[in-house]
């Protein structure tokens, strides 16, 4: 079964994230901002990320930046989960390594497309 960390401060999002992403025949994980984020990928690195911006601690971006640097940080699909929706940090997003971008509100057949999208299901 493939695993995807679920990373949002806000619990109602990553418990509305982790009943679709099981849906779709995930196994979650969850953090609640991107330093912890980075202990469970250091710990288990797992097969996608769906990623908010932000969130206190450490951002979704500053989070990507560190992931991609570490051992096997290349291999997780991320998927940005996020209310900025301003071009230029769409590009910085993908930029930084970023597969897909979903914008909140999101629902169950935006992530699924956007997971299908990305080779995930």
């Amino acid at each position: 079964m493939k695993t995807c960390l679920v990373v949002d401060d806000s619990r109602v999002i990553r418990k509305v994230a982790r009943r679709i992403l099981e849906d779709i025949g995930f196994e979650i994980a969850e953090a609640s901002d991107g330093m912890e984020a980075l202990a469970w990928c250091r710990a288990a690195m797992p097969d996608a990320i769906l990623l908010d911006w932000n969130m206190p601690v450490m951002t979704g971006i500053e989070f990507l930046r560190h992931l991609r640097l570490e051992p096997g940080g290349d291999k997780p699909t991320v998927v940005f989960c996020t209310v900025e929706n301003d071009l230029e940090r769409i590009r910085e997003a993908l930029d930084c390594g970023a597969n897909e971008y979903i914008m909140k509100p999101f629902d169950g057949d935006i992530i699924a497309s956007k997971f299908a999208e990305a080779g995930l299901a």
